[in-house]
């Protein structure tokens, strides 16, 4: 069975979702690709992985954690799972261009494949895809938005309040 819960933060609403003692998901709601809540779900805010997820992300969007600590089992093919595991790896604070995240994944030459892979990104925050950015250092795809990504690099100090990568030098 699915559980989920709702938490608001400052850069929204998340809906989480877990199944069994592992985390299943973390979207914003009404992002691009977010599930809708199915009425099969059970909220469950109580539930281990969803309180704790609630807790740590809360700490990181207060600036006190840089990575997160929590089980995690999200769903994709092979590929897609090779290429979040990537974007797991990503220092806090630091970016990847698309084309080295596919050449990481095993996959060189397909920038646009990991791509589309980062942004079927089942656990926004979590597994790092904001870390993401285009061979010009651009800010480019985001399930949240342009705007929530670069907050979430603001916050990590990857860039300066009100700058965008890749737009810094034209400045």
């Amino acid at each position: 069975m699915i559980r989920y819960s709702r938490f608001v933060t400052p850069l929204g609403t998340l809906i989480a979702t877990a199944v069994g003692g592992a985390l299943t998901g973390l979207y914003y709601e009404h992002g691009r690709h977010a599930p809708g809540v199915d009425p099969a779900w059970k909220a469950d805010p109580a539930c281990a992985p969803l309180g704790e997820c609630a807790r740590q992300i809360g700490e990181y969007l207060e600036g006190v954690r840089r990575q997160f600590e929590l089980p995690l089992a999200p769903q994709g093919s092979e590929f897609q799972r090779r290429v979040w595991i990537e974007i797991a790896r990503i220092p806090f604070g630091e970016t990847l261009t698309y084309a080295e995240l596919a050449a990481r994944a095993g996959a060189p030459g397909a920038a646009r494949a990991a791509g589309a892979a980062t942004g079927r990104n089942p656990l926004s925050i979590i597994v790092p895809c904001h870390r993401v950015v285009g061979s010009d250092g651009s800010l480019t795809g985001y399930a949240g938005g342009i705007e929530k990504k670069t907050r979430l690099l603001e916050l990590e100090g990857a860039i300066a309040q009100g700058e965008l990568l890749g737009q810094a030098a034209a400045a």
